[in-house]
């Protein structure tokens, strides 16, 4: 961000405006960002030319509005008006909306995390629904993996929906198996493994009278270094659950993320030294199954997507 406000800074001494200035730097930096630029007299929102970043723009009565997510819109009373477009640059001046498309291009390529982790669950981004894209997720993993179980729960959040739309096509029954404890962050970016550890036990805690007894589907939304789900399967294991079968609505997490994700090396991720058999007996799952990177495209409604992260298809030069 830094870099970025420099680069326009540096710019607009040589231009007549400040969207000069902006388009400018837009044009030198590669990668994934979405901007609110506030001048004395203008509110800009620009977004990367890939889509990468998601940026919508809403109304409040005569008042103009950028967010990252609809759901933020929708807080505070206003009305969605539309995506920004990848790469346009949208100006807000004296009650006006003008919009630059220079940079757009026909590449686009929308970070499928969003739809698997970042976003709100009532968020739409790009006319896609959070909800229904982690529904559809959870659907293609019963299809491809099922399972024989009483009860089909989720990690909370991201996994929940998931895990709803996996007991939908599979018919087994959907159960809450967790309490979460709002007040803590999250837990695969704490620098220690001790302090992940204590983290995922303040965050979450068993509800057990709702798994004792029962053979479970565990449904989440990825496994980066897997010490969260193995301590999420030791709890539901001494809570006296049966068998804990694991199904993860993303695929193997095996490359770093230049544009977002908080993993900047594949030495911390555990899939890319392991194989699937071997991250089940590690973190004491009965069975694993991952999602497909082919179902991905159905999830976002055909969305051109950057899944990089799984199948090492950088969308611009790093």
């Amino acid at each position: 961000s830094e870099v970025i406000a420099y680069y326009i800074a540096r710019e607009r001494v040589n231009t007549r405006t400040v969207e000069e200035a902006i388009l400018r730097t837009a044009e030198k930096i590669k990668g994934a960002y979405g901007l609110v630029i506030a001048s004395p007299q203008k509110l800009i929102g620009v977004r990367d030319p890939l889509g990468l970043k998601p940026l919508c723009l809403g109304k409040r009565g005569e008042a103009y509005i950028f967010a990252s997510e609809s759901c933020a819109l929708s807080a505070i009373g206003a009305e969605f008006v539309r995506d920004v477009r990848p790469g346009e640059i949208v100006t807000i001046s004296e009650g006006q909306v003008f919009s630059n498309t220079e940079l757009c291009q026909k590449q686009q390529a929308h970070c499928v995390f969003e739809y698997i982790y970042f976003a709100r669950l009532d968020s739409k981004i790009d006319g896609v629904s959070v909800y229904e894209s982690r529904l559809k997720a959870g659907e293609a993993l019963a299809k491809v993996y099922p399972a024989e179980a009483d009860m089909v729960a989720g990690v909370p959040d991201s996994g929940i929906t998931a895990a709803q739309g996996y007991a939908k096509a599979s018919g087994i029954p959907f159960g809450m198996a967790f309490y979460k404890n709002s007040y803590v962050g999250r837990t695969f970016i704490k620098p220690t493994q001790e302090e992940r550890e204590s983290s995922v036990r303040l965050k979450l805690s068993v509800l057990e009278q709702a798994v004792k007894g029962k053979n479970l589907v565990l449904v989440d939304d990825s496994i980066v270094r897997g010490t969260t789900i193995a301590n999420l399967i030791r709890l539901l294991k001494q809570a006296g659950a049966g068998k804990v079968h694991v199904r993860i609505s993303s695929p193997p997490f095996l490359y770093p993320c230049y544009y977002g994700t908080d993993v900047p090396s594949n030495k911390q991720l555990l899939a890319v030294s392991h194989s699937t058999e071997e991250i089940r007996r590690m973190i004491g799952a009965d069975s694993l199954g991952y999602m497909k990177v082919e179902d991905l495209a159905a999830m976002a409604e055909g969305l051109p997507l950057c899944k990089a992260c799984f199948d090492n298809r950088y969308p611009t030069e790093i």
